[in-house]
């Protein structure tokens, strides 16, 4: 103490030994950490030593990028342990400081370890799996010793098998995994979506040495160009990007029909619970933390290329089903009008119905038992189709619905399934239409037309092969004037006759005695008026 009574402050007892067991035990750590540290960079040396003495310059770039990664650790566990800058530490951005080179040591050197073994560099092997094991040191001294530093240590367990045994139960469920997803794997187009570069090398390479179709895309916005313009079955995406993040992403993938049934699956250095749950939310179908096992990857890729393909499948089969739905949906309508064939699809029947003023017309090409007599039936066939197809467009062109064709006979109506103001003209301008596109054709065919118009009943019969028909007085009356008919020409009676007369010219063929009908005068129709 001064003489005027005032000095500093002495420290407590035992406040200066604190201190210093405190920087102790920082260097300690340091030290500790900069010992896998020291292995890792030291044996890269030496193997890229080596293999420039050798010639094995396939492995100097990949040892080159453990060494930098080896660096920027260095860099980071002198952060780590220097207490000013501690404070000061991002805990997002740390977790990405440290995850991403230490992805990339541990990921490299296995990935050279096993090409190594192939080419039968045991040695070099032997350094590599130092080099692997360094690192997983390293990890597990993070782990232990920085809280907030997020790493989980199971996420890359099974990537440090070491013992014969561990090393044989992971080939074997990888060949398990391989056999499940083979062909999957001989077709399967991957995308990688990583801001690092060296990631998106080492995660390309791995997953090419499994036999995927790979691409990378360094950002968000590029990865979405490259879906909208190429196939992919699997999205493997980072979260934390420049540019457009994971969650930019994946929100934009669910918002676009052609692109939301992609999978996806996100390896991010973070492997915080808001993130993964905020993932799994906006549609992710997995979420690995960096550094990931290889063999937990494929397992997870696997599994999604698996429901992915077994959903494409329920897709195919969907759209199968659909497209024989619409064809037996055109069948249907081929057999059956349009209304009708709603009614059986919606109800499983149709309920019978009378209608009071339907055009019933029917035309027969005459003579054609004895032309059928001297053709072959190929040639028959082909030349009745032609007719037919032209009666139909017909039908059509005059809003008249066909019920069906009988031999040479066929049938049609109008005013059955849509009102029509006059539909005896419907009928007698569609007949002859059909007149005259008969004599066009190269057989040069005759028909005559019957026309009657009156109240029939209409219904399906049969079900095993569904018929739609009419019936009453005025389908047999029609018949009986197609019968009546002279050739080239259309008949009608004195009924239908006076319902078409001020729009047509003809000429009355005087009473004739009709089957079942009695005498009745009958009209030869030339032509109608526009």
């Amino acid at each position: 103490m001064s003489s005027d009574g005032q000095g500093s402050a002495s420290p407590p007892d035992g406040a200066d030994d604190n201190r210093g067991e405190k920087s102790e035990s920082e260097g300690n750590l340091k030290h500790e950490l900069r010992t896998p540290l020291s292995h890792i960079i030291g044996y890269c040396e030496m193997l890229m030593e080596q293999a420039q003495d050798d010639g094995l310059d396939i492995f100097i770039t990949d040892l080159d990028r453990i060494h930098s990664a080896g660096e920027r650790l260095l860099d980071v566990v002198d952060e780590l342990c220097d207490p000013a800058a501690h404070r000061k530490i991002d805990e997002v951005a740390m977790n990405h400081e440290v995850r991403t080179p230490l992805n990339q040591v541990i990921g490299y050197a296995e990935m050279l370890q096993e090409q190594a073994k192939d080419l039968g560099h045991d040695s070099f092997a032997s350094d590599l799996q130092n080099v692997h094991t360094a690192g997983r040191r390293l990890l597990e001294l993070i782990v232990e010793n920085f809280a907030s530093i997020q790493v989980n240590p199971d996420a890359v367990g099974s990537e440090f098998i070491t013992s014969k045994r561990q090393q044989a139960f992971a080939k074997e469920t990888t060949a398990k995994q391989n056999k499940a997803v083979g062909a999957a794997i001989a077709t399967a187009s991957l995308l990688v979506v990583d801001d690092n570069e060296l990631n998106r090398d080492m995660l390309t390479r791995r997953l090419e040495r499994l036999g995927y179709k790979v691409s990378c895309a360094e950002n968000g916005i590029e990865a979405l160009k490259l879906l909208r313009t190429q196939s992919f079955d699997l999205l493997l995406l980072d979260i934390i990007m420049p540019v457009m993040d994971g969650f930019e992403v994946l929100e934009q993938l669910k918002a676009d029909p052609l692109l939301r049934d992609i999978p996806v699956v996100v390896l991010s250095a973070s492997d915080q619970l808001d993130h993964v749950v905020k993932c799994i939310q906006k549609g992710a179908q997995d979420y690995l933390s960096k550094p990931f096992s290889p063999v937990l990857l494929q397992a997870r890729i696997g599994s999604c290329l698996e429901r992915k393909g077994l959903r494409d499948q329920e897709t195919l089969y969907l759209r199968q089903i659909e497209e024989e739905k619409q064809r037996s949906d055109e069948l249907l309508h081929v057999i059956l009008p349009r209304d009708i064939a709603a009614e059986l699809k919606a109800t499983d029947a149709v309920k019978p119905r009378r209608f009071e003023r339907v055009g019933i017309l029917f035309c027969d090409i005459v003579g054609f038992t004895a032309y059928s007599a001297r053709r072959g039936p190929e040639e028959i066939l082909s030349h009745l189709q032609t007719l037919v197809e032209a009666f139909e467009q017909l039908c059509l062109k005059h809003d008249l619905e066909k019920i069906k064709t009988i031999g040479d006979s066929f049938m049609a109506t109008a005013g059955l399934m849509q009102r029509l103001d006059n539909p005896a003209l419907n009928c007698v301008r569609c007949g002859l239409d059909m007149v005259a596109a008969a004599r066009e054709l190269p057989t040069r065919w005759q028909v005559r037309v019957g026309v009657h118009v009156g109240p029939v009943i209409a219904g399906v019969v049969g079900h095993r092969k569904y018929q739609y028909d009419v019936w009453g007085d005025a389908v047999n009356t029609a018949s009986r004037m197609e019968q009546a008919a002279a050739p080239g020409s259309v008949c009608v009676n004195k009924d239908t006759w006076n319902l078409v007369a001020e729009r047509c010219s003809g000429r009355s063929l005087g009473r004739i005695e009709l089957k079942g009908k009695g005498e009745q005068e009958l009209f030869v129709v030339n032509a109608v008026s526009n």
